[in-house]
């Protein structure tokens, strides 16, 4: 027990730090409850399953953030961006998958891997002895979770997530729909044409606001509330906030021309993203609801490229429990009062793929470490993984902790733009610069 690692959870905080740990040469133990113990979101019992959007986010590694700890997780060897390279499709500057080979190459690699072996099972308490990690995500099990608000005196928090609808290609109206990536982004003619863009006039949006907000919605539990994370809002929700929300959200037209009526601006659009590599499946970029299953196919029947779409998923809602962090874990990601025990990924309060994988791959290294018995200090706030683990640990303040994306306002300022004015690109270019340099640093340290 004393050698081996155990990881609960095979989510992408759970995959990249078994794979982390193993390729240390730590032996690993991945329990997964799936497909014995069934969740509302999941599909399948892959490993790293992609339960929501098949996007990682920007690729752009010298100006955005996350672009930047994709950057970082593939210098580190991570599993989930070598994969997601092998199998990804045309965003327009976004690193988007086929999201079933995806999960199922990551779950091969990890099943063919020598030091790793696997435990089907639910784990409903938190270990007392030996070196676990906890990657269950944001779908924790009702009796895990009871254990952690147990043992660490304290409620989770919890929002609700909401999963976008995926769309058969065959069955949009490519006569009204066209092909067009935002301000026409990408280097070759698949990138820029990689989305599929659904025109409507100010009279249809207003009809399709309308209909949006009478739609019979899902009803929460008794005891739950409404805490979304803003990055992931169900579209109901943003109309709520105000007619014209949607149509400077995920229905804004800037950067888009009809192709079949280049003289005439859409006063919306919804784009589609594909979502596997054959191209017969597209998601609604953005479009994550909790509308009852029979309001949303009428409703998104509206959209008139859609008027006789057929759709493979509708969309849905599920609870996403995460912990404190910034009370409850030290800078090695432990929790205080069970120091043998580490979280990893969505539970800890980090949002997205990457963000999850990025905290997995350093409570697999950190771990891989302990076992070893040395110690791996985290990362350089200035880096994308340092500055997350930061804010998880101690940046973020307590009492308003919330889910958060990697973006520049977690990183320290650089020196030169104190006091001055420097441009944002320039700006953003320094941060990359900067963070490169120092997890090159913190890399080289471990060999």
């Amino acid at each position: 027990m004393s050698e081996t690692l155990h990881i609960i959870g095979g989510g992408m905080a759970g995959s990249e730090a078994a794979w982390q740990a193993a390729q240390a040469g730590i032996a690993v133990v991945l329990h997964e409850m799936r497909p014995k113990v069934a969740t509302f979101a999941h599909q399948s019992g892959d490993f790293a399953e992609m339960v929501c959007s098949n996007s990682f986010r920007s690729d752009d590694d010298e100006r955005n953030a996350v672009g930047l700890l994709h950057w970082e997780m593939r210098a580190a060897g991570g599993l989930i961006m070598g994969t997601a390279d092998r199998h990804s499709l045309p965003a327009g500057g976004a690193l988007a998958v086929d999201r079933e080979a995806f999960s199922q190459a990551v779950t091969a690699a990890l099943r063919s891997h020598p030091l790793i072996s696997f435990a089907d099972e639910e784990i409903t308490e938190l270990p007392t002895s030996g070196h676990w990690i906890v990657a269950t995500g944001p779908l924790t099990s009702g009796a895990l979770a009871q254990s952690i608000r147990t043992v660490t005196g304290a409620e989770s928090l919890a929002f609700f997530d909401a999963i976008a609808p995926i769309v058969y290609a065959e069955t949009i109206e490519m006569d009204i729909a066209w092909r067009q990536s935002r301000y026409d982004k990408g280097e070759t003619e698949e990138e820029r044409t990689a989305y599929i863009n659904c025109p409507m006039t100010k009279a249809e949006y207003e009809a399709f606001i309308d209909a949006l907000l009478a739609a019979e919605k899902t009803e929460f539990h008794e005891g739950e509330t409404a805490g979304y994370f803003d990055g992931c809002l169900p579209i109901e929700v943003m109309a709520e906030r105000g007619r014209e929300t949607l149509r400077h959200g995920p229905m804004k037209p800037v950067g888009l021309t009809n192709a079949h009526k280049p003289e005439e601006k859409a006063y919306a659009v919804v784009q589609l993203r594909r979502d596997n590599a054959l191209g017969t499946l597209y998601n609604i970029v953005g479009f994550q609801t909790k509308m009852k299953y029979g309001a949303q196919t009428s409703v998104f029947k509206m959209i008139p490229a859609l008027q006789n779409a057929s759709f493979a998923r509708l969309g849905g809602i599920h609870r996403n429990t995460f912990i404190n962090s910034p009370t409850l874990l030290d800078d090695q990601m432990r929790l205080k009062l069970r120091p043998n025990l580490r979280f990893a990924g969505q539970i800890t309060g980090v949002e997205g793929y990457v963000e999850s994988a990025a905290m997995g791959l350093l409570a697999g290294r950190m771990a891989a470490a302990e076992i070893r018995g040395e110690s791996l200090p985290p990362p350089a706030p200035e880096t994308a993984m340092g500055s997350l683990v930061n804010h998880i640990t101690g940046g973020a303040e307590a009492k308003s902790f919330q889910p958060m994306n990697v973006n520049f306002g977690l990183f320290p300022p650089l020196e030169e733009a104190r006091g001055g004015r420097k441009g944002r690109k320039d700006r953003y270019k320094g941060y990359t610069d900067r963070a490169k340099e120092l997890f090159t640093q913190w890399l080289a340290a471990q060999s």
